[in-house]
């Protein structure tokens, strides 16, 4: 099943029914059991008829400018952050989470499902970092209400870090990846965002990256993402139930 999904066929949960269609072969024979061992080294594994290999992991970090859609492929033909990856190796790739269609700024892309998977999972606490800036000036009150948390729809939200950089510009920090979480905590608390800019990504920043343009993020960032899932499934694993 993992052997599927980093051969860039299916995501892993596709990847089952793929091989219980009979869709796969090890060495000419048909699996129909998600669960067999390959030997990356010695096996042949066909998909359709067709050998197939895993793609070596991929990390991208984009800073993604306004007006692009986080989506892979859009049938009405908008810009898409798949339109700037000029370069990129020909693997594919899926946005860690997402960015509204006019926030700017962090987004990360890989083709290591299982990593972004992790990353998504509301146990890892991903802390991310926006910059908002908003129509009408804010108040030192605004940050105390942002620390102390906001009530919404879904459950109180709470920023981990806030403060004014001057009395337009905010500076947040929130490990809550729900939608729109930045512009509903701001409009529940009365201010409209006139921009919303993720500057950071756990320790992972954008300096150097000009909007609209990519890089490959570094052995340390990879392996700081790493460690973050690896902590996410030790917390789990202690917790099954929680």
């Amino acid at each position: 099943m993992r052997y599927i999904a980093l051969a860039g066929i299916a995501s892993r949960r596709e990847a089952v029914k793929v091989i219980k269609n009979g869709q796969v072969s090890v060495n000419g024979e048909v699996v129909k059991e998600p669960w067999v061992y390959v030997d990356t080294q010695k096996d042949l594994v066909t998909y359709k008829g067709q050998p197939i290999r895993p793609e070596k992991p991929v990390y991208i970090l984009l800073n993604k400018p306004k007006n692009t859609l986080c989506t892979v492929r859009d049938p009405q033909g908008r810009r898409t952050v798949m339109d700037l990856l000029e370069g990129v190796p020909p693997v594919r790739l899926y946005p860690v989470g997402r960015l509204d269609r006019n926030t700017t700024g962090i987004l990360l892309l890989t083709n290591d499902g299982d990593l972004a998977q992790k990353l998504l999972h509301p146990r890892s606490k991903v802390p991310r970092t926006y910059r908002a800036t908003t129509i009408k000036p804010m108040n030192p009150e605004v940050v105390e209400r942002l620390l102390r948390g906001i009530p919404l729809e879904d459950g109180v939200a709470q920023a981990d870090e806030a403060h004014l950089e001057d009395p337009y510009t905010l500076v947040l920090t929130i490990h809550m990846g729900r939608k729109h979480i930045v512009r509903r905590m701001m409009e529940k608390l009365g201010y409209k965002l006139k921009s919303l800019d993720r500057i950071a990504f756990g320790p992972i920043t954008r300096k150097g990256v000009p909007r609209g343009k990519w890089r490959f993020l570094t052995p340390q960032e990879v392996g700081w993402l790493k460690m973050l899932a690896a902590s996410q499934k030790t917390t789990q694993d202690a917790h099954p139930h929680s």
